[in-house]
């Protein structure tokens, strides 16, 4: 991902969240579930990797001010640790649910590392970020919760062979909803890479 290709107003973040919390209500109704399926489950776990994704920004502009490197190694470690415990815990597969986290992160680094780029090159953001241990890591933690209910509920629908091409529908519905950033493209995809069995969005096993 290019160095240009990543947008960094704050508005972002809000418009994403503020969507999010009625994308799952409207998509039902506007749109129709896939032929062979209710893909409610699909469309929740869209909407919440999208919100997780744009707090990759507020996480950057922390890091930015505190000159602190993007990647976490510990941070992430724990991460990774927390959500096997917690999909044990939730009835999905912990391997399946530490690999989708991983993906999580590896976006996430995506838009950040774009972001530094972008900062290097141009104008830094001038004004102070959010805190990240008491504001935007509680937003993150609240977020892997509601992730592992959502990896839950699809859990039984990932295996089907017509999985990928259902997920790249549900994803085009909350992109075409929400107006989502274009910028973001690629690091939605690359978050949503090992949701189906069968290969990424649009995959055919």
């Amino acid at each position: 991902m290019g160095s240009s290709s990543v947008i960094s107003p704050l508005s972002r973040e809000r418009r994403v969240r503020a969507i999010a919390a009625l994308a799952a209500l409207l998509l039902g109704s506007i749109f129709p579930a896939h032929a062979d399926g209710d893909d409610a489950p699909f469309t929740s776990l869209v909407a919440l990797t999208s919100e997780r994704l744009a707090l990759a920004e507020p996480v950057a502009r922390w890091k930015w001010a505190h000159h602190e490197p993007i990647t976490d190694e510990p941070r992430e470690a724990a991460l990774l640790a927390s959500v096997k415990m917690k999909a044990q815990d939730s009835g999905v597969d912990p391997a399946f649910a530490q690999r989708f986290f991983r993906d999580q992160i590896e976006a996430s680094k995506d838009v950040q590392n774009a972001l530094f780029a972008n900062w290097r090159a141009a104008r830094a953001p001038e004004d102070s970020p959010p805190d990240l241990a008491t504001d935007t890591r509680p937003k993150l933690d609240r977020l892997t919760q509601s992730l592992i209910a959502a990896l839950a509920r699809v859990e039984p629908m990932r295996h089907a062979d017509d999985c990928p091409l259902r997920l790249a529908d549900s994803v085009a519905r909350w992109k075409h909803l929400t107006r989502y950033d274009a910028a973001l493209n690629t690091p939605l995809s690359r978050a949503l890479s090992h949701v189906c069995a069968a290969g990424g969005i649009g995959a055919v096993g």
